[in-house]
């Protein structure tokens, strides 16, 4: 059984930052373990024949600081550009939204398509059993999977919870999110940066052209449904989903041009309510951490999850964890 100082569960942007935070501060021992087949977690890109979409996160805004030192790091770097808006910029990655996670995970030990089955209380710190039956013991956990999974993870172990802490997290609902992706015959009429979230017909939230995008080499479209469109329809059958999308936005996609269609299913896209915390412990005594997009700095006056308020919390809480352990 080896030990480690500490275990992140999930290797979207919260984890992958925490991780980063962690090494910053000099603890070297860190394991991240995503149950899917690549880190990212919503900032997703998806190889489409020759092309690519993003059918997650499509860009970031800045409002800190600390998220726009780096910003304008990975511009220079060509990691990100600057894809729209004046006087607040849209960012998004060169190559597709997964990439920049990559790139930020490159240095991180990260165990993919491994699922964490058990978590019990040991002498200094918990024991750890994966769906492989590998078995650690670690000093400290970082949950940053979607507030509801997170819950069910703990409700599923014999710990010693902070019951008021659980029921507060257990409170916290997200909307689904259903995503087409259509690859075109021919270049679409959507604006020469490819985004459109304006004006759109009922239950459409954004359209974009991942070919004017400059992320792919065909034109390959996505189409964000809202929230409760996507809740409505999220148990349908995919080809029935995908007509009903391409029906309400024939004014922008010619049906008779789409080669090929896919859907994604977000089960988890949005907050409907946060925490005004960036993470918080939900052990009485541990660490035992919990953080996402859906803990917000107290400051934070957005008041919704995003690719920030991930971010932030993944290096809070890293700050934090590294305290800890220095502190030991």
């Amino acid at each position: 059984m080896q030990d480690r100082d500490v275990t992140i569960i999930g290797a979207g942007i919260t984890g992958i930052m925490a991780a980063n935070t962690l090494r910053k501060e000099g603890i070297k021992d860190i394991h991240v373990i995503e149950k899917s087949k690549s880190v990212g977690g919503r900032l997703a890109t998806r190889r489409i024949e020759n092309g690519k979409a993003d059918h997650g996160a499509q860009f970031f805004t800045v409002r800190t600081s600390t998220l726009q030192e780096y910003a304008d790091a990975w511009v220079e770097k060509g990691w990100v550009k600057h894809w729209f808006g004046d006087p607040y910029p849209r960012y998004t990655s060169v190559d597709g939204m997964n990439h920049l996670v990559k790139r930020l995970s490159e240095n991180i030990q990260v165990t993919l398509q491994a699922k964490v089955m058990d978590i019990k209380e040991v002498p200094g710190g918990f024991q750890v059993t994966l769906d492989n039956e590998e078995s650690f013991k670690t000093g400290a956990i970082l949950i940053t999977a979607p507030v509801p999974q997170a819950v069910e993870l703990l409700q599923n172990q014999t710990l010693t919870l902070n019951v008021e802490r659980i029921k507060e997290l257990s409170n916290i609902q997200f909307q689904r999110a259903l995503v087409g992706m259509f690859t075109m015959s021919k270049s679409t009429s959507l604006p020469s940066n490819g985004h459109v979230d304006k004006g759109l017909p009922e239950g459409v939230e954004r359209i974009v052209d991942h070919h004017k995008k400059g992320i792919s080499s065909i034109p390959v479209v996505s189409v964000y449904m809202r929230g409760e469109w996507s809740d409505h329809n999220f148990l349908h059958q995919d080809e029935l989903t995908l007509r009903a999308i391409k029906e309400s936005v024939m004014d922008y996609i010619e049906p008779l041009h789409v080669k090929d269609e896919q859907l994604k299913k977000w089960r988890y896209a949005q907050a409907s309510s946060m925490i005004n915390q960036s993470y918080v412990n939900v052990h009485q005594v541990l660490p035992l951490y919990v953080a996402g997009d859906a803990f917000l700095r107290p400051t934070d006056q957005a008041g919704r999850t995003r690719f920030e308020s991930a971010f932030l919390s993944g290096i809070d809480v890293g700050n934090q964890l590294a305290t800890m352990m220095k502190g030991i």
